[in-house]
């Protein structure tokens, strides 16, 4: 069934026996976060922190048309009818959010042995129409997040960020990220080669040498929500809310249907925070529309059915999503695909509840499927089992 933070209890033991990972986590950018590490040649097109009312902590992005309130960024255990994007003070924000030594309290507070770390509002920098500006921002967030990873290495797994403004300079982004230690990368919805035709997008052959490479150093691709322009959806805005995963079922379809998976047969990319009891239909509708539909619609030539390819080189994370047990159960989806997340220290975190969430909602499952879900799969993914050995 499904459950709301307001419904649950801090403190239920922990459901499996192995290691408990998130699989999407989040830090808090601090005011300093881009200042301080930015190439001096930005620096006064740096993002910045303001902290006064009514705004509360926001950030302010030279180029970006709105500004980046810290609200709901972190606002996770706080009850439904608390929750505001504006209005929140810095103080008031969760520590663990910058402060790593805090976030180890935070992770063992919650049941949890580790986290695959995200950025925030890095996140919505991925839209920065400023490819140069765009770069130099992401580079200091891999500064800083390196930092902040290094604290506790065994419990926080960093993604860096590239802007991919060419598949060479991409490659020199991913060898930098490998070097700083971090374990993926979280890459733009779109790619800075894209242009309004859609050529130069993910399926293009020109990236095949970037994926080969993010292969061959041992770093795990992903595509988190809100990464990517989009349309505003209709209605009212929490109609917004529900069509945000949107974005990653787009991609997916292009890397299947574009045949980027034939060029790169070891290939495996990550969507986060889109949920994934949604994932049996739409492997589904892949293979109907390319068995009734590809004689007339553009696609790549495939050697396999999309639903295959869906299966062997797409994972999904996700939170609460009771469905997704769901069909793991059913066998509807491969429990190797699917990877938990608490979505620490976000407004749809599971956090500090998440034992207890995860008992109602894997009660039914395989001990086995169970704990590869809430662990070992991402264990697998990020090669962590020297850390659990």
């Amino acid at each position: 069934m499904a459950l709301t933070t307001d419904d649950l209890i801090e403190g239920a033991p922990r459901v499996v026996d192995s290691p408990i990972i998130s699989a999407d986590s989040h830090i808090t950018e601090p005011g300093w976060t881009y200042v301080d590490n930015i190439d001096p040649a930005f620096r006064d097109r740096a993002p910045y922190l303001t902290d006064t009312q009514p705004d509360g902590a926001t950030f302010h992005v030279p180029g970006m048309s709105y500004k980046i309130h810290l609200g709901l960024h972190s606002a996770a255990g706080r009850a439904s009818n608390a929750l505001a994007m504006k209005g929140t003070p810095f103080a008031d924000l969760h520590r663990a959010g910058w402060d790593a030594t805090e976030r180890v309290a935070a992770q063992e507070r919650d049941g949890i042995d580790g986290e695959v770390i995200y950025p925030s509002v890095g996140m919505l920098l991925c839209n920065h129409p400023d490819l140069d500006l765009k770069k130099a921002m992401f580079d200091a967030y891999n500064r800083w997040i390196a930092d902040y990873c290094a604290v506790a290495p065994e419990r926080l797994y960093g993604c860096g960020q590239t802007a991919l403004r060419t598949p060479r300079e991409g490659v020199a982004d991913l060898e930098a990220i490998a070097d700083a230690g971090l374990r993926g990368v979280m890459l733009p919805g779109s790619p800075g080669t894209i242009t309004d035709d859609g050529s130069g997008d993910y399926d293009d052959e020109m990236w095949t040498e970037f994926f080969e490479a993010s292969i061959d150093l041992g770093l795990v691709l992903s595509f988190h929500i809100l990464t990517g322009k989009s349309q505003r959806a209709r209605g009212p805005k929490l109609n917004n809310f529900m069509s945000i995963i949107r974005g990653n079922q787009d991609l997916i379809g292009t890397f299947i249907f574009g045949g980027v998976f034939d060029r790169v047969p070891n290939l495996k990319i990550v969507t986060v925070e889109a949920d994934a009891g949604w994932a049996p239909h739409y492997r589904y509708r892949m293979d109907h529309a390319y068995h009734r539909h590809s004689n007339w619609l553009q696609g790549a030539k495939l050697q396999r059915t999309p639903s295959e390819y869906f299966d062997e080189h797409v994972l999904l994370t996700f939170q609460d999503d009771w469905s997704a047990f769901d069909m793991a159960e059913a066998g509807l989806i491969k429990p190797e695909q699917l990877l938990w997340a608490n979505d620490y220290p976000h407004s749809d975190s599971t956090w500090p509840y998440s034992q207890h969430m995860l008992a109602a909602q894997t009660q039914s499952l395989p001990e086995d499927d169970r704990r590869k879900i809430v662990g070992g799969n991402t264990v697998d993914l990020y090669n962590l089992h020297h850390l659990f050995s």
